[in-house]
């Protein structure tokens, strides 16, 4: 098997510079590389350059695949757009010493004004096919890069998604403790959806994590909202209304969010629900179990009711033949007519499906009548004969 590698580095928040372009050229003179992008596909050699460094210096973003199995995901966010609180529950290390063998599978790095989120996956048993019979990397950098819009809009998912990519990936131990459940794990969004098949993490697993809160009806009137925003200062709103002329409009809907959140906590009308228990990787387990056999019980259902359907499909095809069996041994006769193998095997499934259809209407003894007919005026076609032979079709037997 090729070697095929394929990295991409997109740039969000700032785009490269001139002498920033002049300097990755200098490391490859083959990438595709713009103000914004860097590809490059690799069927021999590597990548000159680290991409944890990559993404220090010039990119916001990197997708990362191998066909022999490894593939990672990098998005770098500012560090105001998340708190270590937040993320030590999804990046805490196992408490029971659980480890793998691969490379980790979700982590996070703080850098002086950033952090580097991580998600992996590695198998290189090869046994994927997603990976080893096509290139696999163009594409999942445009589905994937809306993950970051939404943790800096303050959606957790992707973290937890990251923190069962672990779980799967046997870095956690039974007894270690999932992180907050956030809302919506049963409704993911797309690039949600793409990073579970991006990780190959268990739809079991995923079930079974999967019982959180719906998220919020968009058109439900937050009654707290309209309060919050009678309490903003000029001040507070001027700065909001610079940040989204000068382009910032992320970091402005940012800080509002983590306003009024903290606000919310503080002062919200509605009556606080309590969080949700916190499970261990057992519970979660134990739980994971139940989905799969619900799982295979659907897939059971979905098979039978499509098998039923296919049945039910396949006896009005056969009764409409019987039908009209008179039409159906003339058009055989004119097939045969050509004398070529390929109108032979044309004949010939048409033959199996008048033998179906006159069996299933109690005409075997039609069928074998009409039979001998074909036959005396083709039966010195060997080929033909002898295909007939082959499917076990005589005059005379059914």
């Amino acid at each position: 098997m090729s070697e095929y590698q394929y990295h991409e580095f997109r740039a969000v928040d700032r785009p490269l510079t001139p002498q920033q372009q002049a300097e990755l050229r200098s490391r490859s003179s083959r990438a595709t590389i713009t103000a914004t992008n860097f590809i490059n596909e690799y069927h021999w050699g590597d990548l000159k350059g680290d991409p944890l460094d990559w993404i220090q210096r010039y990119f916001d973003a990197h997708v990362y695949s191998a066909n022999w199995g490894t593939c990672s995901l990098l998005l770098r966010l500012p560090i105001s757009a998340l708190d270590k609180a937040t993320l030590d529950p999804f990046t805490l290390p196992s408490r029971s010493g659980a480890q793998s063998g691969f490379i980790d599978a979700f982590g996070v790095t703080p850098t002086t004004d950033h952090w580097i989120v991580y998600w992996g996956f590695n198998d290189d048993s090869r046994e994927l096919e997603r990976f080893w019979s096509h290139e696999d990397g163009p594409g999942w950098m445009d589905s994937l890069l809306l993950l970051r819009d939404e943790l800096l809009r303050g959606d957790t998912r992707p973290l937890y998604l990251g923190w069962l990519a672990r779980v799967c990936n046997g870095e956690l131990g039974d007894d270690d403790i999932e992180p907050p459940m956030p809302t919506g794990l049963g409704t993911l969004t797309p690039a949600q959806s793409d990073l579970t098949e991006f990780l190959q993490i268990d739809s079991d697993w995923l079930a079974a994590a999967s019982a959180s809160p719906a998220l919020p009806d968009h058109e439900t009137i937050d009654p707290d909202l309209d309060a919050w925003i009678a309490l903003q200062t000029l001040e507070s709103m001027q700065a909001t209304t610079r940040l989204l002329l000068e382009g910032r409009s992320q970091e402005a809907e940012r800080a509002l969010r983590q306003r009024y959140l903290a606000w919310q906590r503080e002062h919200s009308s509605k009556p606080k629900s309590s969080p949700l228990p916190r499970r261990t990787v057992a519970e979660i387990d134990a739980a994971r179990a139940i989905a799969r056999v619900r799982r295979l019980d659907l897939e059971r259902q979905r098979r039978e009711a499509e098998e039923a359907k296919r049945r039910a499909e396949r006896k009005q095809q056969l009764e409409r033949l019987g039908a009209t069996s008179d039409m159906a041994w003339a058009a055989i006769d004119q097939t045969l007519q050509r004398g070529s193998g390929h109108a032979y095997d044309q004949a010939l499934q048409a033959v199996k499906d008048l033998a179906e259809a006159m069996d299933q209407a109690g005409r075997k003894a039609e069928f074998q009548t009409s039979l001998i007919k074909l036959l005396s005026a083709h039966g010195k076609r060997g080929a033909w004969m002898t295909r007939l032979a082959k499917a076990g079709i005589q005059a005379g037997e059914i």
